[in-house]
C-alpha cells in the first residue's frame, strides 16, 4: 500500500527520495509528499502522481541532505493535499509519514483535543505526531522517549519514519505489522517500505521487525525494541538487480511480467528439481514433509490472486496426495471459529508477505495448535517469518498491481509440494512421479509457445474493448483459471466480469447471455471436454460471442466458438498454467485499449497491509 523513502547522508536528498517514490507507485496511492531538511525543513505535498509532486519540488531550489517521502492510500480522511503526508505535529517539531492504521486514534485524538491541542487534518497519522509532540513538550523528555513513549500507547499498525528538527543529524524509524528496511550505505543510510526504492545505491538492508526501533544517523546506526531493549543489526545482502525493477522497453510492467512467466517458472523449481527429475527437494519443507503426509487436512488461506491459485493447489493436492482441502479467504478466516485441530496442516500464500489478513490469519491458526507454512516471494517479509517453514517462489519482483507471474509461480510450488506428498504417502508411483516432474519441467517452454499468440489476443481485446460485462467459465482444474481471468478483466481494465464453473451457467448466469455478453470459456481437452462442448452450444443458441481458450489442434470447439487462443497440450494438472496465459494477454489488451492505467488501476494496492 501507501510507500516510505527516507535518506541521511552527503549527498542532495530531493533526487534520492522522488526517485524512491517512482519505484514505490506501484504500491497504490493517491497523493504525496516529502520533507527535506536544511537549516530548516521545508515540506511539499499534493494530491495525484509523483511526477507531480516532482514538478513541485523542482519549482523551489531547496534541497537537503536529509528527507522523508510518502506515497499515501488513504484510509483516514479523503485524498488531498492536507491529508497527504508527511503529517507535521501541532508545533511544528515532528515530521512524520506512517504506513498502517492507528486503531485507537479517536481515542487518543479526543484526549489530545481536551487539551486544547489543535488538529487540522482527518488523518490517524497527525493524531500520533501531536501524541509524539505532546509527551515531548509536557513531559519533559527527550525526542527518542517521547517517540518510544507515545508508540507503546498506540494500537495497530504503522511503519514510520520520522524527522526531529530539535535533531537535524538523525531520522527515526519504527515498524509494528507494516513493512520496513534499512538500507546501509557509505556515510549515509537509508529507509524504506521496500527494497526496490534503495538497490540502486545499497544492496545491504536490515528488515525491521515488530516493535523495532531504528535511530539512523549518517555513520551510526542504533536499533532497539520500543521498550528501550537494545538490538544488534542484522544486515542481509539483498538479491535484487535494478534491471528487475525497469520496464526493460515493455510498455508497462504487467506486460513485462507476463512474458517473465516461462522464466519465473524455471526459477521457481530450478535446483529444487533433481537434474536426473527423478525428485523434488523443497529444503524449507524438508523437515515438514511427514507432517503434510500424516495430515488429516489441508487449509489453504490467501486473497485476491493468491486464493485463485490455492483453490487450483486444491485440486492437485485432492488428486495427487489424497488429502481433503480447504481453501478459505484470509479476510473472513480470521473472524470466525474455524474448526482447526493439532496436526492439520495450514498454507499461507501471499506475493508480497505482507498482506494484513493473511498475517492475521496466520496468528490464529498457530494459536489453535497447526503447523503453519508459507508460499511467497519477498524474501525477508513479515509471512516468512511468521510461519514454521515455507517455500519462496523466487519469480522476482512483481511491480504491476495485477497479479500474473505470482499466480503461475504459487501454483507450480503448490503442485512441487502435492506431487512429493503424494509420492511420500505412496499414491504416486515412482515412474508417474517422473513423469509429473519431467511434463513440469516442460511448462516454461510451453508458456513461450503461448505467448506466440499476443497479437491474436490483442485483436480479439478489439472486439472487447467496449463491452460492459463478461462471463469466464470453466470446469475442474479450469473454474479456479476462469475466476482469476474475471478478476484480471475487472481490476485493470474495469469491465465488471465474473467466473462461473460452467455447469453452474444454467443456475442463473444464463440469464445474462444474449448478442451483447462476451464468454470466455476456458476449455482445454481434460475428462470434461464433452460436457462443456455442451455448455458452449447453450451460449450459442442464446447468441452469446464465445472467446475459446483450447488446446493445440481442437478442431470441435474451434469450430463452434466465435474466437479461439490456443495453449499447447499439458496434463490437466499444468493446465491451468497454460490456460491462464490468454487470459493476461486479453485482459492487459483491453485495459491498453479503454486508456487504462494498467500497471496502478484506480483504488487499488499491491499489497494490502492494512484491512
Amino acid at each position: 500500500m501507501c510507500g516510505i523513502v527516507g535518506y541521511i547522508g552527503n549527498r542532495p536528498a530531493r533526487e534520492i527520495i522522488i526517485n524512491g517514490l517512482k519505484r514505490l507507485e506501484y504500491r497504490g496511492y493517491d497523493s504525496a509528499g516529502i520533507a527535506l531538511l536544511n537549516d530548516e525543513i521545508k515540506i511539499f505535498k499534493c494530491k495525484g502522481r509523483v511526477k507531480e509532486l516532482e514538478d513541485l519540488v523542482n519549482s523551489s531550489d531547496f534541497d537537503g541532505e536529509i528527507g522523508i517521502g510518502h506515497t499515501r492510500w488513504a484510509t483516514h480522511g479523503e485524498p488531498n493535499e492536507l491529508n497527504a503526508h508527511p503529517q507535521v505535529s501541532y508545533k511544528g517539531n515532528f515530521i512524520v509519514v506512517h504506513n498502517g492504521i492507528i486503531e485507537n486514534y479517536s481515542r487518543l485524538k479526543r484526549h489530545l483535543q481536551s487539551r486544547n491541542i489543535k488538529f487540522t487534518s482527518q488523518t490517524d497519522t497527525e493524531v500520533l505526531a501531536n501524541l509524539i509532540e505532546h509527551l515531548f513538550v509536557e513531559g519533559d523528555l527527550s525526542p527518542e522517549q517521547a517517540i518510544t513513549m507515545a508508540l507503546n500507547k498506540v494500537e495497530g499498525t504503522y511503519g514510520l519514519a520520522i524527522i526531529c528538527k530539535k535533531e537535524p543529524d538523525r531520522l527515526y524509524a519504527a515498524k509494528k505489522g507494516s513493512p520496513l528496511v534499512i538500507g546501509v550505505g557509505e556515510n549515509e543510510n537509508f529507509i524504506a517500505s521496500d527494497a526496490t526504492p534503495i538497490v540502486e545505491h545499497t544492496q545491504r538492508v536490515i528488515y525491521l521487525k515488530d516493535d523495532d526501533l531504528a535511530i539512523i544517523k549518517r555513520n551510526e546506526l542504533i536499533l532497539k525494541t520500543i521498550r528501550n531493549h537494545p538490538l544488534e543489526p542484522e544486515v542481509q545482502e539483498v538479491d535484487l538487480k535494478i534491471g528487475e525493477i525497469d520496464k526493460e522497453g515493455y510498455a508497462h510492467f504487467m506486460l513485462k511480467e507476463i512474458f517473465e512467466q516461462p522464466r519465473a517458472i524455471h526459477d521457481t523449481f530450478r535446483g529444487r528439481v533433481l537434474p536426473d527429475h527423478t525428485g523434488i527437494m523443497l529444503g524449507g519443507l524438508h523437515n515438514v514433509f511427514s507432517q503434510i503426509a500424516k495430515a488429516d487436512k489441508i487449509i489453504i488461506i490467501a486473497c485476491g490472486t493468491s486464493w485463485h491459485a490455492g483453490l487450483l493447489g486444491e485440486y492437485i493436492f485432492e488428486e495427487y496426495a489424497r488429502i481433503p482441502v480447504e481453501v478459505e479467504y484470509a479476510s473472513e478466516f480470521r473472524y470466525r471459529n474455524p474448526i482447526i485441530n493439532k496436526g492439520d496442516i495450514v498454507i499461507a500464500i501471499s506475493q508480497s508477505g505482507e498482506t494484513a489478513d493473511t498475517l492475521a490469519a496466520i496468528k490464529l491458526a498457530k494459536e489453535k495448535g497447526a503447523t503453519v507454512l508459507g508460499i511467497c516471494n519477498v524474501v525477508g517479509s513479515s509471512i516468512p517469518r511468521a510461519t514454521d517453514a515455507g517455500v519462496y517462489t523466487h519469480a522476482g519482483p512483481e511491480i504491476g498491481v495485477a497479479s500474473t507471474k505470482a499466480f503461475t509461480s504459487q501454483v507450480t510450488v503448490l503442485a512441487m509440494m502435492a506431487f512429493e506428498t503424494g509420492h511420500l504417502k505412496g499414491i504416486i508411483s515412482d515412474e508417474q512421479y517422473i513423469s509429473l516432474i519431467d511434463e513440469l519441467v516442460s511448462i516454461p517452454d510451453k508458456i513461450g509457445k503461448a505467448l506466440e499468440k499476443n497479437t491474436e489476443a490483442l485483436e480479439i481485446a478489439k472486439l472487447m474493448q467496449n463491452s460492459r460485462n463478461a462471463l469466464y467459465l470453466g470446469r475442474g482444474y479450469l473454474f479456479p483459471v476462469a475466476l482469476e481471468g474475471a478478476l484480471k478483466l475487472k481490476e485493470i481494465s474495469y469491465i465488471h466480469a465474473e467466473g462461473y464453473p460452467a455447469a453452474e451457467m444454467k443456475h442463473g448466469p444464463i440469464a445474462l447471455i444474449d448478442e451483447n455478453m462476451p464468454v470466455v470459456v476456458v476449455a482445454t481437452k481434460d475428462n470434461t471436454y464433452d460436457k462443456i462442448i455442451s455448455n458452449i452450444q447453450e451460449i450459442k443458441a442464446r447468441k452469446g460471442k464465445v472467446i475459446a481458450i483450447v488446446t493445440d489442434g481442437d478442431t470441435v470447439i474451434s469450430k463452434i466458438a466465435d474466437y479461439v487462443l490456443e495453449v499447447p497440450d499439458t496434463l490437466p494438472a499444468f493446465a491451468g498454467l497454460l490456460a491462464v496465459i490468454p487470459l493476461q494477454l486479453l485482459s492487459y489488451h483491453i485495459a491498453v485499449l479503454r486508456g487504462c492505467d494498467v500497471d496502478q488501476p484506480r483504488n487499488l494496492a499491491k499489497s494490502v497491509t492494512v484491512e
